[in-house]
C-alpha cells in the first residue's frame, strides 16, 4: 500500500495535463515534417518529369540535326570507303499487314545498295543488339517489296567506348565516330567483316 502511494506521490493533475500537451506537440511537429518531406518529394518529382520533358525535347532536337547536319556529311564520308549513295533520309515503317514497324535514323541508298545507320548519343550493347533487330526487320520488309538490294548496318555515337565499338564492328557494323572536326567511319575488316542482310 505504501509502495503504491509512493509510485503515484508527485503525480498530479498538471503534470499529466502538461505532459499530454507535450505530446500532443511533438505530434504536431512530427505531422508539419512528414508533409514537408511529401512536399519535397513532390517537387522533386516535378523537377524529375520537367528534366525528362528537357531531354524528350533535346532527343527530338538531336534528331532534327542529324537530318539536316550529319546525312549530307555520312553520304561524302562514305564515298571515302567507295560507296555512292544517292539518296539519304530518315524513315519510318508502319506495316501493319505484316506486323513490320522500325525507324531508321539515316537510311542511305542507291540502286544496289542500302546503309541503315542508327544515330546515339551513347551506344550500349543493347543499342546494337537493337539494330540487328531492325536490319532483319528492314530486309524482311524488301523482300516483301522484290527490294533485292543488299543491306549494310553502321552505328554512329558522339561517345563511343571501346568494348561497344568493338562489339559492333564483331557485329559487322560500321563505326561512326567523332574525329577531330567531323567524324570518321571505322569498317569492319581485317578480322571482322561487314554483314549483309
Amino acid at each position: 500500500m505504501e509502495e503504491t502511494q509512493t509510485m503515484g506521490e508527485g503525480l498530479t493533475f498538471e503534470k499529466v495535463w502538461a505532459t499530454i500537451q507535450a505530446t500532443n506537440e511533438q505530434m504536431k511537429e512530427t505531422d508539419k515534417q512528414i508533409k514537408e518531406t511529401a512536399r519535397r518529394q513532390e517537387e522533386t518529382a516535378r523537377q524529375m518529369k520537367e528534366t525528362d520533358k528537357r531531354v524528350g525535347e533535346l532527343t527530338n532536337r538531336f534528331g532534327d540535326m542529324v537530318e539536316y547536319m550529319v546525312l549530307p556529311n555520312l553520304v561524302t564520308k562514305f564515298e571515302d570507303l567507295h560507296f555512292t549513295f544517292t539518296k539519304a533520309n530518315r524513315t519510318e515503317i508502319k506495316d501493319r499487314e505484316h506486323d513490320i514497324f522500325t525507324e531508321v535514323d539515316a537510311l542511305l541508298e542507291n540502286g544496289r545498295l542500302v546503309m541503315a545507320v542508327e544515330i546515339k548519343t551513347k551506344p550500349n550493347i543493347n543499342d546494337i543488339d537493337d539494330h540487328i533487330t531492325r536490319m532483319e526487320k528492314l530486309r524482311t520488309y524488301a523482300d516483301l517489296h522484290d527490294d533485292k538490294r543488299i543491306y549494310l548496318g553502321a552505328v554512329a555515337g558522339v561517345v563511343f567506348g571501346e568494348s561497344e565499338k568493338t562489339y559492333a564492328l564483331k557485329k559487322g557494323f560500321y563505326v561512326i565516330e567523332p574525329s577531330g572536326e567531323t567524324f570518321k567511319i571505322t569498317e569492319p575488316k581485317d578480322k571482322y567483316h561487314p554483314r549483309e542482310w
